[in-house]
């Protein structure tokens, strides 16, 4: 097939100084979007700003022959998330694609969390997705057009160890992306979700060897698909890592049927309630 490449589209991917963010924001670039790069510059659970990383991510753009600008609003406010968008406007006159990326962690084992740390991670992930998609929206919405890649977490699908706030704030965002497909649908636009197993500041701490193979690079073709105006799907999720991608479903078991139901009934036929071999994919809109 032809290269999938984005001349005169408009692209923001948000967290985009480091990591997974710089990977989709370059490749976005190279194949010919203009792209906002935004990033707080914040330290990893979310402290400090520095304007460096975006303004560094966007001369590598721009000594590579691409079109971009740096922007250091967070995504964490509602005035941020405006902002956001309000530059890529003044700068390029149209939004297509958003990539929701930005984000920090606040580790800590259920016992020991504090509210303080469950409210930074679920505002800078779900607010923050809410946010900039609330802002870029009614864009998408007038032009009949737009592309919106949520960045979810196997924390959130599956669980992890000390977690919890992560986890429920990155599954948040798949609950959101579900809603929007539906919503978006009639003005084509399409919102789809990764979710990255990639060696990044993030997760260089804890993938030890395994992460060696685990280049963030892996993770953006993926990206770039769902970014692209030929992707013809909608409300799908997909792990990604190490060159390897596969989907990611919610599934409902055929289950039992019974008007009289009982918890004894419940407890008898337990297995068969559980029992997956057979199941259907509910939620989102028919798929093209």
């Amino acid at each position: 097939m032809s290269p999938m490449t984005f001349e005169d589209q408009v692209a923001i991917v948000t967290g985009a100084g480091r990591g997974l963010g710089r990977c989709h924001a370059l490749e976005l670039a190279r194949r010919g979007a203009r792209v906002v790069v935004n990033d707080l510059g914040s330290a990893l659970d979310g402290s400090g700003t520095s304007k460096s990383a975006a303004q560094s991510v966007v001369d590598e753009i721009v000594a590579a022959g691409g079109i971009a600008i740096a922007n250091g609003d967070s995504v964490a406010t509602d005035a941020g998330g405006a902002s956001i968008v309000a530059a890529a406007m003044d700068a390029f006159g149209r939004v297509d694609i958003l990539v929701n990326n930005a984000g920090i962690l606040r580790d800590a084992a259920f016992k020991n969390m504090t509210a303080e740390q469950v409210d930074a991670v679920i505002t800078v992930h779900l607010a923050g997705t809410f946010n900039v998609t609330r802002a870029v929206w009614p864009l998408m919405r007038e032009q009949n057009y737009g592309r919106i890649v949520q960045t979810t977490s196997g924390t959130g699908l599956f669980g992890n160890f000390g977690q919890a706030n992560y986890g429920a704030a990155k599954m948040g965002m798949v609950g959101m992306m579900h809603v929007l497909a539906i919503e978006g649908q009639r003005n084509g636009i399409a919102v789809n979700a990764i979710a990255p197993i990639a060696r990044t500041r993030m997760t260089e701490g804890i993938m030890g060897e395994a992460g060696k193979a685990m280049d963030p690079e892996l993770v953006t073709p993926v990206v770039i698909y769902l970014s692209h105006r030929s992707c013809n799907r909608t409300a799908h999720i997909y792990s990604v890592g190490g060159g390897k991608v596969s989907r990611v479903f919610i599934g409902v078991t055929k289950g039992i049927e019974d008007a009289a139901l009982t918890a004894e009934t419940v407890a008898t036929s337990i297995d068969r309630i559980d029992d997956s071999s057979a199941f259907i994919i509910r939620g989102g809109p028919p798929q093209a």
